[in-house]
């Protein structure tokens, strides 16, 4: 059987709102709510890859594990890969990075993705959701896929492309990206040692490095599509829903 391990990047330092991975919903900073989704899918050992002692300790206070990681990654993924390496984790099959600022996030969609990266025998797989309202494709915060096929509940389909630009005049089978990706183990080194390419410092989408090396990635349909918190607007609101729902 595969063995997965779901790692979480996170640091202070956010451009649009620093701090944001402490601040607090139901009185429990937002990267512990992302570490519980991850526990809830019972997939494999949960662990934040943290820049900050401060995010260490609120981790670990509140009942889950982190690691320390260095403060020069260029992106998430590098920092999931150091936090790999220092792990130091024997026959890991599948890594699962989850976004620390998401914690809202669907434990069923990332069992599903799981699910599907067995089933393809998959390289690196990740989600994304219907756009619904048609504002989302002109918010740059939104990162949108492209795909070459209509994505439904049965199908793991590839992507071509991701914008922070409206790319609807393109074509069809757009969608709100959801930052959640499963890599093989062996696939998450071969993309750190891949070096940036222009069109991913253009556009600050890490994902790109992997389309322009021509490293497949699939994509599965999510049921629901959560909040990311890159702005004090998105965590009122945000923290609204949570707490109303609570």
């Amino acid at each position: 059987m595969s063995k997965v391990l779901i790692l979480i990047p996170s640091r202070m330092s956010a451009q649009r709102l620093p701090g944001k991975p402490l601040l607090e919903i139901n009185n429990l900073p937002i990267i512990s709510h992302v570490v519980n989704r991850g526990k809830e899918t019972e997939l494999g050992e949960v662990i934040v890859c943290a820049e900050n002692e401060e995010i260490a300790f609120a981790v670990e206070k509140n009942g889950g594990k982190a690691i320390l990681t260095g403060s020069h990654h260029k992106n998430g993924t590098e920092r999931i890969f150091e936090g790999l390496q220092k792990l130091k984790k024997e026959n890991v099959t599948y890594v699962i990075s989850l976004q620390g600022d998401e914690p809202q996030i669907n434990p069923e969609d990332i069992k599903n993705l799981y699910s599907f990266m067995i089933q393809y025998n998959a390289d690196i797989g990740t989600l994304a959701s219907e756009i619904k309202e048609d504002f989302m494709l002109k918010n740059k915060n939104v990162v949108k896929v492209k795909t070459d096929e209509k994505l439904k509940n049965d199908n793991f389909v590839n992507a071509i492309n991701f914008s922070r630009d409206d790319i609807s005049k393109e074509s069809s089978n757009i969608y709100h990206h959801i930052g959640v990706y499963c890599y093989k183990s062996s696939i998450l080194k071969k993309f750190v040692n891949l070096k940036q390419t222009k069109n991913e410092i253009k556009n600050r989408l890490e994902q790109l490095r992997v389309i322009d090396n021509d490293i497949k990635i699939n994509v599965a349909l999510a049921k629901s599509s959560p909040i990311g918190v890159d702005t004090k607007e998105d965590y009122i609101a945000l923290k609204k829903i949570m707490e109303y729902k609570s």
